[in-house]
């Protein structure tokens, strides 16, 4: 159970524009969505910044997808994890790179781009800072505009995997 109760449509009519803006977008109104509704300002601007982020960036999808796993790996975020799983496999990751993601340093599923961007997904998410040497090995692979696509996604992963931590939101059945 979350911490705070979900917010349940049928008892916030005031929320139904807001609600419906997620189900028109995400398709349904997910637990996550749900606790935070609490702030229909604050879920407002997730909805914004996580729409352009999935749906309006340059960066390859595939890369987008592992560095969002990576990040839920890393985060025990079990919930940001299944929901991203049919992205990944969609978006061309294969079942075998996101069975590796734990241990990818010692995989070989992993191409030079995919590497350095779940590196660079490693070095965010656990020590924040980013050596100068692995960013020059990130750029080998993605001009300025994926780049900063990339860090945001990362930071936003990291973002919703605390949220849902923190609030212990579970994965839906």
């Amino acid at each position: 159970m979350p911490r705070i109760a979900y917010i349940e449509e049928i008892e916030h009519p005031e929320l139904a524009p807001l609600i419906a803006r997620i189900k028109a977008e995400r398709g349904k109104l997910l637990d996550l969505y749900k606790v935070l509704l609490h702030s229909p300002a604050v879920m407002e601007g997730w909805l914004n910044f996580f729409t352009a982020i999935r749906q309006k960036t340059k960066l390859g999808g595939r890369y987008r997808e592992l560095a969002i796993l990576r990040v839920a790996v890393i985060n025990g975020a079990d919930y940001e994890y299944r929901a991203h799983l049919p992205f990944a496999l969609k978006e061309g990751a294969t079942a075998e790179q996101i069975a590796a993601l734990g241990f990818w340093q010692v995989s070989n599923l992993f191409d030079t781009a995919e590497r350095a961007v779940l590196a660079y997904t490693d070095a965010m998410t656990k020590d924040i800072r980013v050596s100068d040497g692995l960013f020059a090995e990130v750029k080998q692979h993605f001009d300025a505009q994926e780049l900063v696509e990339l860090t945001a996604t990362v930071a936003g992963y990291n973002l919703v995997s605390r949220f849902l931590v923190a609030m212990q939101v579970h994965q839906q059945g």
